[in-house]
């Protein structure tokens, strides 16, 4: 079976690029920020109330569910409706990051 690829470069202009890289910090933002707080939920569950250091840890109440994909999915739909800055790339990036 023979297989072609093709390669493709783009010549973005300096306006185009500077929004390429707002675009990317975006996504490291979002990416971080759900991380981050998996990493947190999960932390807060493993260490015992009484030895627990408030400073080093943030505790989470135990009746708040943990942070799915498709939870953080539905909270990055929220907001996007009142952060700009996350108006500017598109839903489904965001989305795929988060993944």
């Amino acid at each position: 079976m023979l297989n072609l690829t093709y390669e493709y470069r783009a010549y973005p202009t300096a306006n185009q690029s500077s929004t390429m890289e707002e675009w990317l910090a975006t996504c490291k933002r979002v990416y971080n920020y759900a991380l981050a707080e998996r990493r947190d939920w999960i932390q807060s569950r493993k260490c015992p109330v009484n030895a627990c250091s408030i400073q080093r840890e943030f505790i989470y109440p135990m009746d708040s569910e943990k942070p799915t994909y498709y939870s953080q999915k539905r909270n990055l739909t929220a907001a996007r409706k009142t952060n700009s800055f996350l108006q500017a790339v598109h839903s489904q990036v965001l989305q795929d990051v988060m993944g």
